[in-house]
């Protein structure tokens, strides 16, 4: 487990996040999904929901949760836990050291039954994900942001859902489910991270003691990175019983968050569709009136660039066409020193939020660990600062489209 301790007064509490990275596969995505929705529910002190969250409020109303997501190739369980500062209240025990002993217990001493997971717990929480991953398809431009990067990512680890698959559900057992936990917890790559007024040493004593886990070296994120070259743009059509249209393209681009050309991407994006003032927000939605909705986002880890648009399903031509056009126009280094100085605007509004919260002065920080890139929020800004029309022309040259995705209506 590595540590990482922000030490800071700035804030009334502490934050705590613990990272565990496996890599996508098939195999094991939808088991090491629903490992922490069965964590949650009780623990071999608190094996009841309800003394687990009685627990959290003896805390003085400590929060806990998680987040499971995909960071490249990379399935991530992300746990948080955040209780308020000792010195205000009046409290016998260290709440950090409480918190600790809290999160150490969820993670390695989990409520077993007949030496497994109590079925119960495995049966409620198997439907909790069915559902998540059910509700997918009611959101349709969830669904088809979600089927863009299938498709595009066919032959990939990346196309799989950070959630799994729901036939895989069927066939876990409390048993399986055990065995997948155990190889799961030894096997991930684990970053535990404090931000509060504590020190290292501090957070290293409670880990050897909560966790039985000294500051060793663990296995790194591999940042390696091979680019899929893209032969001809590849058209999906898909019929389902939508009133509006959801076009989504997906690019792919040798710029990734460890490379010194990640601020130009960035930049990149932000002209392109990533705020109000956007390439595709203005002329397409605006000028056009072809989309309800036009954005787009960039992926750092796996470098690809994603674009999302509503549109009705007789302007598909129109819309691909018009969308091309913005696509041409940065390579073209069509750029306004307008565009540059609003993206950077917004960019530097975002990177100055960060000291805000300290979940994401983590978040930021984890950012490191997974492409082994040392780049801190000022250096990220001041590159930002001194990117111009040139160099994002030239990271415009490395985006090229490599799949449209088109979500229709059935023909009556």
């Amino acid at each position: 487990m590595r540590i990482h301790v922000l030490p800071t007064k700035a804030f009334k509490t502490f934050a705590i996040s613990l990272y565990a990275g496996v890599p996508l596969d098939e195999s094991t995505v939808t088991s090491t999904a629903l490992v922490p929705f069965v964590l949650r529910r009780g623990t071999a002190t608190y094996p009841e929901t309800t003394q687990f969250r009685e627990r959290l409020e003896e805390l003085y109303g400590a929060g806990f949760g998680f987040d499971i997501y995909k960071r490249g190739d990379y399935q991530i369980v992300q746990f948080r836990m955040d209780t308020i500062n000792d010195s205000f209240v009046q409290s016998k025990e260290s709440l950090l050291g409480e918190s600790f002993a809290f999160l150490g217990e969820v993670l390695t001493r989990p409520l077993l039954e007949d030496g497994s997971f109590r079925a119960s717990y495995v049966a409620t929480e198997r439907e909790t994900v069915r559902k998540k991953l059910e509700s997918i398809v009611n959101d349709k431009i969830r669904y088809a942001a979600e089927r863009c990067i299938e498709e595009m990512c066919r032959k990939e680890p990346y196309r799989l859902h950070p959630l799994g698959q729901r036939a895989d559900l069927d066939g876990i057992t409390p048993e399986s489910l055990y065995e997948s936990y155990n190889s799961w917890l030894n096997g991930a790559i684990l970053d535990l991270y404090v931000v509060g007024d504590t020190t290292p040493e501090e957070v290293e004593k409670l880990v050897i003691r909560h966790f039985g886990r000294a500051h060793t070296e663990t296995a790194a994120y591999s940042s390696d990175f091979t680019l899929v070259t893209v032969a001809e743009v590849r058209t999906v059509e898909e019929k389902l019983d939508v009133n509006q249209g959801k076009l989504n393209m997906g690019l792919r681009t040798s710029i990734t968050y460890k490379d010194d050309r990640y601020a130009s991407a960035l930049m990149y994006n932000g002209i392109l569709g990533g705020y109000p003032h956007s390439k595709l927000f203005v002329n397409v939605r605006e000028k056009e009136s072809l989309a309800y909705y036009a954005s787009s986002r960039y992926d750092g880890h796996k470098g690809i660039g994603t674009i999302q648009s509503g549109i009705e399903t007789q302007n598909y031509g129109k819309a691909v066409d018009i969308i091309r056009k913005q696509l041409d126009e940065l390579k073209a280094g069509n750029i306004s020193d307008l565009e540059l100085s609003q993206t950077k605007a917004m960019i530097r509004n975002l990177l100055s939020e960060i000291q805000d919260s300290a979940f994401e002065m983590i978040s930021f920080d984890f950012n490191r660990q997974l492409s082994g890139k040392d780049r801190s929020a000022q250096e990220l800004l001041t590159q930002v600062d001194g990117t111009g029309a040139e160099d994002v022309k030239a990271a415009a040259g490395t985006f090229e489209l490599d799949t449209i995705y088109f979500l229709t209506g059935k023909e009556e």
